[in-house]
């Protein structure tokens, strides 16, 4: 809910006036300063800027705008004043659409049957009724059946009818899976989404913060004429006032004190670089079109992610290359879902198409989809949900607030909870909360431990007691084979349920 705008910068016969995103109309001119958010979609018509779009597409590096290109609401403007030319009421905007979707997407959520539940319904009064029968019956009818022999049955036949084994050994066995899995930092919201992760076909994966750090740092450095920390020194000393968090994690990198007194003049140019005159040297640090609009010879690289190219004084000297890293963890997981048998395994992203295709390259992952909206995930969980069986549930991974639609509407939706936003956090099912990707796997196995001793609870219990509730009926067991049946059973039960509080975590994160 932090993406919704609380007013809107409005200029009304050229005077400023704050009011509320829903009384702004389409045509009309909005004002945006630092530290602001976006309140409706529209176009930029003055200014330029840096914005943060973490909160729609959940990746990390700002994106600059400028004179006619199209904004969407929620970002929020780093720096810079921006006017904008509404191009959409604040019910059409993109903040409106993914908070509608956030509401709506709940009623879209599969629910569990609870077996249990219908059973003791329909079974308790049937067999009392059947009690009943016994006990006035057959002495009625049956010459020499006597009332109190076929009472003694009944009463022995209504102990064993007593569902307590299952009514308290097949919650008690969910309970105990959700109490062992808070142990090692999965939290399950319920028993059905316990239940419903047993029948997993696909996983469904938001790359940033989820798959990768979230985190921006320097991955390689490559040098030409000079040393590599030569490079990574003069980068940093370009990139000194910037808050930008490609500049962070330059200077994160060089970690090294900077001595301001080199640094004679430092002019940031939109949308290509830094141009800066340090220790009386001309440097240029920037993208490869600020290269080309300084006529400088440079050779472009193919890595995979954002490229600093640098020059000094009007002399390629290399480049650094600053991208998101993978999480150990994930490699991992992504070769035990395939071995788990997870039909497919799907990649979400809304970063560019060359390092959302690069990551999922890495991972093993298969299927792929880039450059996506809020609105646009949505449409690609919906279309994944007809690849699947009719029992078959669909589990959705994700951090952001971006994410959040799309976690209401998936059979299960996860979040990591380390680092992952509040709106996540509530629209989730489950919430990892140590941002371990791995645990989705422990999470999955432990579903089907679960539903293990369940459906050996369910067995043994329903066997034991059909087999004696008979032999009572005919009279060819006593009352302590009753018990045995009621209490004996129940205890059985509860004990096997309780094996699932013996969750521990391995060393491959998967269940013991």
């Amino acid at each position: 809910m932090d993406i919704r705008p609380d007013y809107a910068n409005v200029i009304r016969e050229g005077k400023e006036e704050k009011v509320e995103p829903e009384e702004v109309k389409i045509g009309e001119i909005i004002l945006v300063k630092p530290g602001e958010k976006v309140p409706l979609d529209g176009k930029v018509v003055d200014g330029n800027a840096m914005l943060d779009t973490k909160a729609l597409t959940g990746e990390s590096v700002p994106r600059n705008v400028k004179i006619g290109e199209e904004i969407l609401s929620g970002s929020i403007n780093q720096n810079g004043v921006l006017k904008i030319e509404v191009t959409k009421e604040y019910g059409e905007s993109t903040v409106s659409k993914i908070l509608d979707l956030v509401e709506n997407a709940s009623s879209k959520k599969s629910k569990s049957e609870n077996f249990i539940s219908k059973f003791a319904r329909y079974y308790t009064p049937i067999v009392v009724i059947l009690a009943v029968m016994i006990a006035i019956f057959p002495p009625l009818f049956l010459e020499g059946a006597t009332f109190s022999d076929w009472i003694y049955r009944a009463l022995s036949f209504l102990v064993v009818s007593c569902p307590c084994a299952l009514v308290i050994s097949i919650p008690l066995s969910f309970f105990g899976g959700i109490g062992g899995a808070s142990k090692i930092g999965i939290l399950i919201k319920g028993s059905n989404y316990l239940e419903a992760l047993s029948n997993t076909e696909i996983a469904v994966f938001d790359k940033t913060g989820t798959l990768t750090k979230g985190v921006f740092e320097v991955q390689k450095v490559n040098a030409i004429g000079i040393s590599e920390e030569k490079l990574l020194e003069i980068a940093a000393y370009a990139e000194n006032y910037s808050s930008h968090p490609i500049a962070k994690s330059i200077k994160q990198a060089y970690s090294k004190e900077i001595d301001e007194n080199k640094i004679q003049k430092i002019e940031e140019i939109a949308g290509l670089g830094i141009s800066a005159m340090i220790d009386n040297k001309s440097v240029l640090v920037g993208n490869e079109k600020l290269m080309e609009q300084n006529a400088i010879h440079f050779e472009k690289s193919e890595e995979v992610g954002t490229i600093l190219y640098v020059a000094i004084d009007n002399q390629y000297v290399g480049w650094i290359l600053i991208a998101d890293e993978i999480k150990e963890d994930a490699f991992k997981m992504v070769e035990q879902l395939t071995k788990m048998g997870i039909q497919k395994i799907v990649m979400l992203t809304g970063d560019k198409k060359s390092v959302g295709e690069d990551v999922a390259k890495k991972l093993g992952i298969k299927q792929v989809f880039t450059e996506l909206l809020p609105d646009e995930k949505v449409q690609k969980v919906e279309a994944l949900f007809k690849q699947k069986s009719e029992k078959g549930k669909l589990i959705f991974v994700g951090d952001g607030i971006n994410d959040s639609p799309v976690l209401a509407m998936a059979d299960i939706g996860i979040a990591m909870g380390g680092l992952g936003s509040d709106s996540s956090i509530e629209a989730a099912d489950i919430v990892i909360m140590t941002d371990e990707p791995s645990k989705i796997v422990s999470s999955i196995a432990l579903s089907k431990k679960t539903m293990k001793i369940v459906k050996e609870n369910i067995i043994f219990a329903i066997a034991i007691k059909i087999a004696v509730l008979l032999l009572s009926a005919l009279g060819l067991s006593t009352m302590w084979e009753a018990v045995f049946a009621d209490v004996g059973v129940s205890v059985i039960a509860i004990i096997n349920a309780l094996r699932m509080l013996s969750v521990k975590k391995s060393k491959r994160n998967n269940l013991d």
